[in-house]
């Protein structure tokens, strides 16, 4: 059995998720309390005053289930990405896994979502640093994010799975693998699935503990920003000193001056215009 925690952000809590092969079944199941993540994904919100309606957030927090357990059944050099887009209601969820070191972080995208026929699964994958990133896309139905992630696996992974609620903040994956017991996986509940290592033979794979975090920073931003403001510095800021912007990958807030903007591009060799 192998066991990791993330190095980075020791002050966060750390949630663990199991992945255990069902023998006989031919499925891997993955399961975790996602409490700590919780935690943390509220403490969050709270410390960068975000207050997404609750029908959002609580889409965001399936979703945000849903891909911690996704990202624990990939190999571990993979960096990862999904971002869920509804219709109804209009809005977009984002997710980033890095597998390196057990981190996973979502946000919420509320205002100029794109009017499209149908709801948009969009998933990116990066084996590992260095190598061309691969990308899927399906359609599904609903707003119902668990469905969405078992279609997306049906049709992009070619394999089918199911997520269980099993009450609290305990959710478990299973996926199936070649020659997988189909009847069974179709049929089994929550409490089939809570009850499961008393009923089947289960191998444990791994235990990993995965953290919300995110790591932006000031420069990050900066250097994100930076081929804007090299183009044209006056468009970037307009008549302000000042600019405030969020990160794309969990919405907290940075405050960015024009001096500092100035400063970073002149250290760079290429002053904005």
């Amino acid at each position: 059995m192998a066991e990791s925690t993330s190095s980075f952000a020791p002050h966060l809590s750390s949630t663990t998720v199991t992945v255990d092969f069902v023998r006989h079944r031919n499925a891997m199941l993955v399961q975790a309390d996602l409490s700590p993540m919780f935690v943390d994904y509220y403490l969050h919100l709270a410390d960068q005053g975000l207050k997404p309606l609750p029908d959002d957030e609580a889409l965001l927090r399936r979703g945000l289930v849903a891909f911690t357990l996704h990202c624990a059944s990939r190999p571990r050099h993979e960096h990862l990405a999904w971002t869920i887009s509804l219709q109804q209601p209009r809005l977009n969820l984002f997710f980033a896994g890095d597998n390196e070191d057990c981190q996973v972080v979502g946000r919420l995208f509320t205002e100029n979502i794109r009017e499209a026929e149908k709801n948009v699964f969009y998933s990116e994958l990066v084996p590992k640093r260095g190598v061309e990133k691969r990308r899927s896309v399906v359609n599904f139905e609903g707003a119902d994010i668990f469905h969405a992630v078992e279609t997306f696996y049906a049709e992009s992974e070619q394999r089918p799975v199911r997520i269980f609620d099993l009450g609290g903040d305990k959710y478990a994956l299973l996926i199936s693998h070649p020659d997988y017991d189909e009847p069974w996986l179709k049929q089994i509940t929550s409490a089939g699935v809570s009850d499961l290592a008393a009923q089947e033979t289960l191998a444990r794979i791994e235990t990993r503990g995965y953290h919300w975090f995110c790591g932006c920073t000031q420069q990050k931003i900066l250097g994100a920003l930076a081929p804007m403001a090299r183009s044209n510095l006056q468009d970037l800021f307009g008549e302000s000193e000042t600019i405030h912007v969020q990160c794309p990958r969990c919405a907290a807030k940075h405050s960015l001056t024009r001096e500092t903007m100035e400063a970073y591009l002149a250290e760079s060799g290429q002053p904005g215009k």
